[in-house]
């Protein structure tokens, strides 16, 4: 594993293209992997509300703005994923 990673850095230090490729190719991925913890978060958060909502429909106020507190972070770190993605794309 280490010779392949060895050899392809290699021939992207003399390859403009290949370079160019491996870098879209890392930020996919890096985007990719940074909205799926946030889109399983939010699944979670919502069916943990409606959960609790379901055993105690009188608290049904103070879960739904914890669940949209929630929802709100999970959601900023996918935007940060998005920005990471952006950067890679598009610098250097």
């Amino acid at each position: 594993m280490f010779n392949v990673m060895l050899a392809v850095t290699a021939a992207a230090a003399s390859n403009p293209d290949l370079r160019k490729g491996l870098a879209e190719v890392g930020a996919g991925l890096a985007y990719g992997l940074a909205a799926l913890g946030p889109g399983i978060g939010i699944g979670l958060i919502f069916s943990s509300a409606i959960a609790a909502i379901a055993r105690q429909p009188e608290m049904s106020g103070p879960v739904r703005s914890l669940a949209f507190i929630g929802f709100a972070l999970a959601e900023a770190l996918a935007l940060i994923g998005f920005v990471v993605f952006v950067l890679l794309k598009y610098t250097g």
